[in-house]
């Protein structure tokens, strides 16, 4: 668990990128979900949308950050925090120091990829020329059961997927025989 102090408008963009996230998996996307805001005011938000959009880079934080970019006609979002349900991974975190983000505020962490403190940090690495605040924890419990029961549903209709091909396989072999 994080030592952060958390407030409730912070709670409250966490819960909005959880919705976010809960679009993504509709979707079939894996589901994250992020929120920027800006002087207490989401200024854009958005989801994993790389299967559907058949873009590797179309995480949430990069979609997040494409609409505010168009939002504030500036690439360059200072003074601005973003929630993301799961930790950046390191394309997220570069795109996400190169546009000045000041504050990031993730629920899970990523043990596989996470780029803001897990697997790697790039936000205090030599080679950043920008410097956010990373913080980590904010309803970390429920962002992980979303992404779990997410991984664990999807195992399961591979599985079945699984079965019943080899269910038909060995029906047209009968009926060949």
């Amino acid at each position: 668990m994080s030592d952060h102090q958390f407030t409730s408008q912070d709670e409250a963009f966490m819960r909005r990128a959880m919705e976010l996230a809960h679009q993504a998996e509709l979707e079939g996307e894996v589901p994250v979900g992020a929120v920027l805001v800006k002087d207490g005011e989401i200024i854009s938000e958005g989801w994993n949308r790389s299967i559907g959009s058949h873009d590797a880079t179309a995480h949430a934080e990069i979609e997040t950050l494409r609409k505010a970019g168009q939002t504030l006609e500036n690439y360059r979002l200072l003074d601005t925090t973003l929630y993301v349900t799961l930790e950046p991974c390191p394309m997220c975190a570069g795109a996400l120091l190169h546009s000045r983000v000041k504050r990031i505020v993730f629920g899970a962490p990523d043990l596989k990829a996470g780029a803001a403190g897990t697997v790697l940090n790039l936000f205090d690495s030599q080679a950043s020329y920008h410097y956010a605040d990373v913080e980590h924890g904010l309803l970390e419990e429920e962002c992980r059961s979303q992404l779990q029961a997410f991984f664990k549903r999807r195992r399961k209709e591979i599985k079945e997927k699984k079965q019943q091909q080899k269910l038909a396989q060995a029906k047209d072999a009968q009926e060949g025989s």
